[in-house]
């Protein structure tokens, strides 16, 4: 079984060492690849049967896409891949000549073999990069090429809003991509827990690859900028067991992360403080980790504050935090000038696909 699984772009290494974890336990052989087909943010899992032994002894099968489905925290779906290609030039090519390549291609697979003539179906698309062609488009030339295969074994049934077996069609750059999206309609990377929402929240997927980057080993973790409280409490939802502190400057944010890790039920776990991250040293006197994604954006009402903003922030972090931080912005200038001149050193840096943007991305010590 090929699995492609989708992340965000930037963390592709970190999404293969997850799903390399997962699938270790379950004791499977599998081959795991980052960005298949030059393709970034996703991976590809090759994986053998696995199987189960239920509570009467008897040997079970084991969907492997719902046990990563279940368990991941880095990956946003899980698609059974049927079939990938490379179409060179589609780019280019006028609208009518591409959807009849994508047609011609999707109308030779065995879709038969992925969903019951009599189980209504639907396809979803994703596209990326230069084209002539809309996702729309695809959607629509994929649907009738799978419908009239299916036409061949029986009556299929179309259902756009209740489909019983989502098709995804993805078209990134000269790469198409269709599988059978086992994740559903809603990412993984929206979390049940959110009831409330930050103008500008970090993805629950990139909260957890900067926790993967910071390797906390249960010392006192801060995040300075907690805003809705998404990196305390997908630290807390892994079983953290060291102290966790969410320290906002709005009121009205603050109580939105109480709500939210109310919601995932690790209000317990979490410290929630009313405060300036400026004056870090007036909250905590010592922390071993510090992780936020940095007011940027919509986060900041100004940019021409960042670079002061960053300067006063990082001068009390130097008095407060022993181990490591991790922070993620797009103000590259301002953020090393402010790491630099505080006595941190840069231990990694790279770029994190996120809100449309490429975000910087510093682990310091």
């Amino acid at each position: 079984m090929r699995l492609l699984l989708t992340t965000s772009q930037g963390i592709e290494d970190l999404a293969k060492a997850e799903v390399e974890n997962l699938l270790s336990e379950l004791g499977v052989s599998f081959r795991v690849e980052e960005r298949p087909l030059d393709v970034e943010g996703r991976v590809l899992a090759e994986v053998s049967e696995a199987f189960y032994t239920d509570e009467k002894g008897r040997k079970r099968e084991l969907s492997v896409s719902t046990y990563l489905n279940e368990r991941s925290r880095l990956l946003h779906r899980v698609i059974m891949e049927i079939a990938s290609e490379r179409f060179e030039g589609i780019g280019e090519d006028e609208p009518d000549v591409a959807l009849r390549r994508i047609e011609e291609f999707v109308s030779e697979l065995p879709v038969e073999r992925y969903v019951k003539v009599s189980e209504p179906f639907a396809v979803r698309s994703f596209r990326k990069g230069e084209h002539k062609i809309t996702s729309l488009d695809i959607s629509k030339i994929v649907g009738k090429a799978i419908f009239e295969r299916l036409s061949r074994f029986g009556t299929p049934k179309v259902n756009l809003d209740h489909p019983t077996v989502i098709f995804r069609a993805e078209l990134v750059g000269e790469v198409f991509f269709l599988g059978v999206d086992t994740t559903g309609d809603s990412s993984l990377h929206k979390r049940p827990w959110r009831v409330y929402d930050h103008p500008a929240h970090l993805k629950a997927s990139i909260a957890n690859a900067l926790i993967e980057l910071a390797e906390p080993d249960g010392g006192p973790f801060i995040d300075p900028f907690c805003g809705s409280g998404t990196i305390p409490i997908e630290l807390a939802l892994r079983g953290y067991e060291g102290r966790i502190i969410c320290l906002e400057k709005y009121r009205k944010h603050l109580r939105g992360a109480e709500m939210n890790a109310l919601a995932a039920g690790v209000r317990d776990r979490i410290e929630f403080l009313l405060g300036d991250a400026t004056r870090l040293s007036e909250h905590v006197e010592s922390v071993d980790f510090a992780v936020s994604n940095l007011p940027y954006g919509l986060k900041i009402g100004r940019k021409s504050m960042i670079p002061k903003l960053y300067a006063e922030f990082f001068s009390e972090l130097a008095n407060v935090l022993e181990k490591r931080g991790v922070f993620i912005t797009t103000e590259k200038r301002a953020i090393e000038g402010a790491i630099t001149e505080n006595g941190f050193q840069i231990k990694h840096h790279r770029l994190i696909g996120h809100g449309g943007l490429m975000v910087h991305t510093y682990v310091i010590e």
